[in-house]
């Protein structure tokens, strides 16, 4: 992996080792390095120093791992990997329901996490839609613009991370067709996550409570066992 000059890591952790074995590793891969060891102006951070990525350490010993990351997410699009000793379930999902991107586990390699960093990246900083792809209807007053890389609701902008906007676009360019939790996980978060059913069903609740209306006819139709599809088409 060889980052652009322009790529900008922020890492938020308090454990120097582990701060000098990433920055020794993604110096010479191209990345500019930033590091807050207590996550105290990690805020800040991400948007004066106009970072790409953030990997952020859940036990800080001055802040709320959970809190920052939500914190972040509400402020920015940066790409967020939560990197934690704790590796149970529930962690991931508060993780992942906080705004994390991607959840990595104490202790790691550094081709696992350069991996998962491309993922992310991949994601969050995309090439641009082609000029001639036309909007597509989710749903009554709902639409994707593809060409803006965004979803209305009733002519109104919903704001959706990079990885919500992956999903529902990946959904919407095969309406009608079921996908099943294999194939979503390989083609929005990349070939190494096809097993981390987590990951869709965090996400595809976010999308529902974000864009399905009350009473209304689901948007993302869940096949038992199978995989969702989206119920909608193309505007003409």
């Amino acid at each position: 992996m060889r980052a652009a000059p322009n790529r900008r890591l922020l890492v938020v952790e308090d454990d120097p080792n582990i701060v000098d074995l990433i920055r020794a590793n993604l110096l010479v891969r191209g990345f500019a390095v930033v590091v807050s060891t207590t996550g105290a102006h990690a805020v800040e951070q991400v948007e004066s120093q106009s970072v790409d990525i953030v990997l952020l350490d859940l036990m800080l010993p001055s802040a709320d791992g959970f809190e920052l990351c939500k914190s972040m997410r509400e402020r920015s699009s940066v790409g967020i990997i939560v990197v934690s000793a704790r590796g149970g379930e529930h962690d991931k999902v508060t993780a992942l329901n906080a705004g994390a991107d991607d959840y990595l586990t104490k202790p790691f390699g550094i081709e696992e996490l350069l991996a998962r960093m491309t993922a992310t990246l991949r994601r969050t900083r995309p090439a641009g839609e082609s000029a001639s792809a036309g909007p597509i209807e989710l749903g009554p007053g709902v639409t994707l613009d593809l060409t803006a890389r965004q979803v209305l609701r009733d002519g109104q902008p919903v704001h959706l991370t990079p990885t919500e906007y992956a999903l529902i676009r990946e959904l919407a360019v095969n309406r009608g067709r079921l996908l099943s939790h294999s194939t979503l996980l390989r083609r929005v978060w990349g070939p190494a996550y096809a097993t981390e059913t987590e990951y869709l069903r965090v996400y595809v609740r976010r999308l529902r409570a974000k864009l399905e209306r009350d009473n209304g006819d689901p948007l993302i139709v869940t096949e038992p066992r199978a995989g969702y599809r989206l119920a909608g088409t193309r505007v003409p």
